[in-house]
């Protein structure tokens, strides 16, 4: 079960008029994809709503969702527009990127050195640096939180909610996430992201850094990072900036457009 980062309307996402990096590969390299879901079914049988349906349920949740969490006494949260047609971005950074800049950031917090590798599908949420930034009061991360989606908000705050399909989860704001990414670069990398020359070099690692990748090279001198090959370990700190850039090219995207985030797996 990979993973997938989704910036774009909640419409967009389950009307399925969307497509993930392996999807828009596989269709521009003539492979068939079948996505499968969490108890692995094809998500092809998921009962369809149109995608105007699915948008006055979205309209409602969302409304009813941002009137719950309302501040007493202060205006209420302005609704992000909801539509079927808005851009999307989305990435794979795949659970042992995730789980690199996890581990660099707990590293870094609690000033112990970073392993240079992690082995490949390793179960990052049993490290106990990982394990104890998760359950440090005095530091509260969203993504130490197991939060799997950020509403386009400027409050910084994280709550347990109901998704539009009655789940529940924990939900936090695009302001907290770019905190919590701006505490992550100043604790491991000192890239200047407000200088748009240093803020490319950010933006690029979701290109130059991440998983080995073996064989021939595209017709724009690229590697495709669907075509990885087996390994056993991994570079830790060029899985995490690897992550770190898909969670950061989503969170300007999410801020341009006002668009929520969501982990898709």
């Amino acid at each position: 079960m990979g993973l997938d980062i989704y910036a774009g309307t909640l419409t967009r996402y389950y009307s399925h008029n969307w497509k993930t990096v392996v999807q828009q590969w596989a269709e521009e390299n003539g492979y068939s994809f079948n996505r499968i879901t969490p108890d692995g079914e094809p998500a092809d049988n998921e009962e369809e709503m149109s995608p105007a349906e699915v948008q006055a349920a979205v309209e409602n949740w969302r409304d009813q969702i941002l009137s719950a969490i309302s501040q007493p006494g202060q205006p209420p949260y302005a609704p992000w527009l909801e539509d079927n047609e808005k851009p999307y971005y989305t990435d794979k950074p795949d659970w042992d990127a995730f789980g690199a800049m996890l581990l660099v950031a707990a590293c870094r917090t609690y000033e112990e050195p970073v392993p240079p590798t992690v082995e490949k599908d390793w179960d990052f949420g049993e490290h106990p640096l990982i394990a104890r930034l998760a359950s440090d009061e005095e530091r509260v991360w969203s993504l130490f939180r197991g939060v799997t989606w950020w509403l386009p908000l400027t409050d910084s705050f994280l709550f347990q909610g109901p998704l539009p399909t009655d789940d529940t989860v924990a939900i936090a704001t695009l302001g907290g996430l770019r905190k919590e990414l701006e505490k992550l670069n100043q604790l491991a990398w000192q890239a200047e992201a407000y200088r748009s020359t240093n803020e490319d070099t950010i933006l690029g690692w979701a290109d130059t850094e991440g998983y080995p990748v073996d064989g021939t090279v595209d017709s724009d001198g690229q590697y495709s990072k669907a075509d990885i090959p087996e390994h056993t370990q991994y570079d830790t700190q060029s899985l995490a900036k690897f992550a770190f850039s898909m969670f950061w090219r989503a969170m300007r995207f999410a801020e341009e457009q006002q668009v929520p985030i969501l982990l898709d797996y």
